[in-house]
């Protein structure tokens, strides 16, 4: 059997005076990204993980946070490796 492969996004809410810090440990996480954050407290992320364990145990360290008022999953995707590099013909 092929690994896993899961994909998620989130939004998550901090404190405007405590988002920097909120960022930076978010980023420290494995497989996890900041992409954006606005100055009302609100980062998007996105995690990978090999599982849906590991993907429930990463957004759960992530609503621990210190600073982190709620975080929000706006998107999961899972399959396998195999499948996510298999190439497509490209359409017309």
């Amino acid at each position: 059997m092929s690994p896993e492969v899961h994909i998620s996004s989130l939004v998550v809410h901090s404190t405007p005076r405590r988002m920097q810090s909120v960022s930076e440990a978010i980023a420290r996480m494995p497989g996890a990204r900041v992409h954006g954050s606005s100055p009302a407290g609100k980062l998007v992320i996105t995690l990978d993980a090999d599982s849906a364990d590991e993907m429930h145990n990463r957004v759960a360290d992530i609503q621990r946070t210190d600073g982190v008022l709620a975080a929000a999953l706006v998107y999961q995707y899972a399959d396998t490796e195999e499948a996510m590099n298999e190439e497509l013909p490209d359409a017309y």
